[in-house]
């Protein structure tokens, strides 16, 4: 969504002519434009092949929100005048009957009555008081959806979009596609979402209700909302959980609500209803970036397959990006207390056994092993499911808020916010801000991410410029020129807040580069020339065990690696990423044949029918050949800025990783986890105020440390009377040791 600059003041500065030819920035490489959001062929091969097509006719974008006299059945000046309310009114509205009834004879509510599930009639109430607390509740998830109330609120949602949006683009080949996924038949969508503003859960319904594909029902989290918006947004068409569903297994109450939860969802599946679910927790919320409450709704879709309400399921990742999001407050950190439960299953090793012996100096190989790390907790209903579809819940969220991420497109704020503050972070002549603007623009494309923006180059920056005016100052030069500063202090938070929906599409890279500068930490002066850096030799041994090494240390919610990808897999990728951008070029090594003399290669005959992640057997002749080889820097002029940017998107949380070793010694401890959460902030704040490193206070950064010092064993976790409470591990109790956990994440910090 492109917002709205609050100012043009900043206009009178842009200068007419300074010498450079301006360019229009088109979102397409060549005739091709980056298609994103395919379904994954390892998980979904048939799905691979059957809902997507490699002829989409429609590539662009389609501003939902111009509605003009067009957009209605009539012409004339007075429908020019209510064309809102005309289009409003004519959209296709298709409601399914009242469902009380069926989902009060469901099967999930005939055993409560039969008393043949526990807390049904045969151990409690009466029947005629069990169907007053079901109608109860089910009143509290879901409410009759009104069309006329529907479309006056759509109505007035589309005068407030266009009085804070300029556009509102959708894309039109992924709505042809979602199209012909919606006439399949008996199978519902299901729409899994990233969530980026409170606007969301509006703006999406909106979208589709304008574009004739049906009322779509909204999976609300009850906590944000007061009662009364609550039953407002229930008739809109809205979903709540009741909050008892989230009450311990065995507990009466907790059981009715959760088979009247099942059986409404169910019944709105089978009448075809599109489902949102948000799988990204809600903006400002300190907390896992998977939302336990999206796990949950995920999870009682799954139940309603498993029973054979419905024969299959759509489920459609959906990306947003925002110019610029309505403002997010960070509500704190937050806990969950006894409607809550850590997951059972242990598949794979913790932190702790994998990286806690190399942080200390005592190993030097590292497990062969996939790092085990589940910061949401499970709720209610998903803790009612058996194991193996906790497990493959679980998995399912994390590969498709890895693809609703990798379809949101990346805007104007973000690639300026990142120019700005990871690469020239000291300032930047209008002039070369808009080659690097171009630059990073072709950049993304190329690595198959979309931009939701196109037009006059010169227009995108001043675009950008201005809706990041807060966080810059502009002074205009007596030769034509403009300079670009980013303003020294906390606004340049909100440039690392903007540039980090950047972090994404480099992510492969940004974890290359800080391994690599890893590598050399120990080897040459960190800002030592780039050529004395270049004739280094870096094995590929080397780089995958540092590449390891990091992604063991970055948090699960930050890489969303897909869950069908191992670690060993990501790190050849992080290779070849480095290798295609030109950063490694191969180099022989001393004593090594040739790369190009193939005559010599061997390869058994086992190695034929191997799959790609096998390769990562010592028995295999290609692991020694592939382990020998050896690589350096590219000498190229772009080489060393594109290095220290990649390098920068990653440093913000590294250095925030950093300075939470250095507050151990520090911290009053025991304490809670949000208590100490809020000592490790405040002493993040007071840092920034000494060096200007605002881009590592978010209070984010901090609950990420916190969490992943728990993982590492750095600080434990006690249970006690009043609640859980952190103390300093016994190892960490020695300046020695934290002084070596500090130096281990350093060595990826570029400065």
């Amino acid at each position: 969504m492109g917002s709205k600059p609050q100012s043009n003041k900043e206009a009178s500065m842009w200068p007419k002519g300074f010498g450079v030819k301006l360019e229009t920035i088109t979102p397409f490489l060549g005739k091709y434009r980056p298609f994103v959001g395919r379904c994954c062929q390892t998980c979904t091969p048939k799905s691979w092949e059957a809902l997507f097509h490699k002829n989409i006719a429609a590539l662009g974008f389609h501003n939902v929100i111009l509605v003009t006299e067009e957009s209605t059945r009539y012409r004339g000046w007075l429908v020019r005048r209510l064309c809102y309310f005309l289009c409003a009114m004519d959209w296709k509205i298709t409601l399914s009957p009242d469902s009380c009834e069926k989902v009060l004879g469901s099967k999930w509510i005939q055993e409560i009555f039969s008393g043949r599930a526990p807390g049904g009639a045969g151990e409690g109430p009466k029947p005629s008081s069990l169907r007053r607390d079901m109608q109860h509740m089910l009143g509290q998830i879901q409410a009759s959806v009104y069309p006329f109330l529907l479309r006056i609120f759509n109505w007035a949602l589309l005068k407030f979009l266009n009085c804070i949006f300029l556009n509102v683009q959708l894309h039109q080949g992924q709505l042809a596609m979602v199209r012909q996924a919606a006439q399949a038949k008996d199978t519902p969508l299901i729409f899994l979402s990233a969530h980026k503003s409170c606007l969301d859960g509006l703006l999406l319904p909106f979208l589709l209700l304008s574009q004739g594909l049906g009322v779509l029902r909204v999976a609300w989290e009850p906590q944000s909302y007061s009662p009364a918006l609550r039953a407002l947004l229930r008739h809109l068409g809205g979903l709540f959980m009741p909050p008892e569903a989230n009450l311990f297994l065995d507990n009466p109450k907790g059981i009715l609500s959760r088979a009247v939860l099942s059986a409404a969802v169910e019944q709105l599946l089978a009448n075809k209803q599109p489902l949102l679910i948000f799988l990204e927790d809600r903006p400002g919320a300190m907390g896992p970036r998977l939302s336990s409450h999206g796990q949950a709704w995920l999870g009682l879709v799954l139940q309603a397959f498993r029973e054979g309400a419905i024969p299959d399921a759509a489920l459609v990742p959906v990306g947003i990006g925002y110019d610029l999001a309505p403002d997010v407050q960070h509500t704190g950190p937050w806990e969950y207390s006894i409607n809550t439960w850590n997951r059972g299953r242990n598949r794979g090793q913790s932190l702790e056994q994998l990286l806690l012996q190399t942080v200390l100096g005592h190993w030097s190989v590292l497990p062969d092993c996939e790092k085990q790390q589940e910061w949401t907790p499970i709720s209610g209903p998903l803790m009612a499911l058996d194991e193996e579809d906790q497990f493959l819940v679980s998995r399912l969220s994390r590969h498709v808020l890895s693809a609703s991420i990798a379809c949101s497109a990346v805007m104007t704020t973000a690639i300026m916010a990142a120019l700005l503050l990871h690469r020239h972070r000291e300032g930047v002549f209008l002039s070369r801000l808009l080659e690097n603007f171009s630059w990073l623009t072709e950049e993304t494309l190329l690595r198959g991410f979309d931009v939701g923006f196109s037009g006059q180059l010169q227009d995108l920056v001043m675009h950008g410029l201005c809706l990041l005016h807060g966080s810059l100052s502009l002074w205009l030069l007596p030769q034509g020129d403009v300079l670009v500063l980013p303003r020294a202090g906390p606004t340049l938070a909100q440039l690392a807040y903007h540039g980090a929906a950047l972090l994404p599409v480099f992510l492969c890279e940004a974890v290359g580069a800080c391994a690599v500068r890893a590598l050399l930490a120990g080897r040459v002066p960190p800002e030592g020339p780039w050529e004395l850096q270049g004739v280094e030799l870096l094995s590929q041994r080397e780089l995958h065990r540092q590449t390891l090494l990091l992604l063991h240390l970055l948090p699960q919610d930050l890489l969303l690696l897909q869950p069908c990808q191992s670690s060993y897999f990501y790190c050849q990728e992080v290779l070849d990423r480095l290798i295609q951008c030109g950063l490694l070029i191969a180099e022989e090594a001393p004593g090594t044949r040739l790369t190009c003399d193939t005559g010599s290669w061997r390869f058994g005959e086992k190695m034929l029918w191997r799959s790609m992640e096998d390769f990562s057997d010592s028995d295999s002749d290609y692991e020694d050949s592939t382990d020998s080889r050896c690589f350096k820097l590219s000498q190229q002029l772009r080489c060393p800025d594109f290095f220290l940017f990649l390098c920068r998107l990653l440093s913000p949380l590294l250095t925030a990783f950093a300075r939470a070793a250095a507050f151990l010694h520090q911290g009053k401890l025991p304490d809670t986890e949000a208590g100490y959460t809020q000592q490790l902030h405040q002493f993040l704040l007071k840092k920034a105020q000494e060096d200007g490193s605002f881009e590592s206070t978010d209070l984010s950064q901090a609950h990420s440390a916190v969490m992943t010092f728990k993982d590492l064993g750095v600080l434990k976790e006690q249970p006690g009377s009043t609640g859980s409470t952190l103390h300093l591990s016994p190892t960490f109790a020695t300046q020695e040791n934290q002084e070596k956990l500090e130096n281990f994440i350093r060595q990826f910090i570029c400065g």
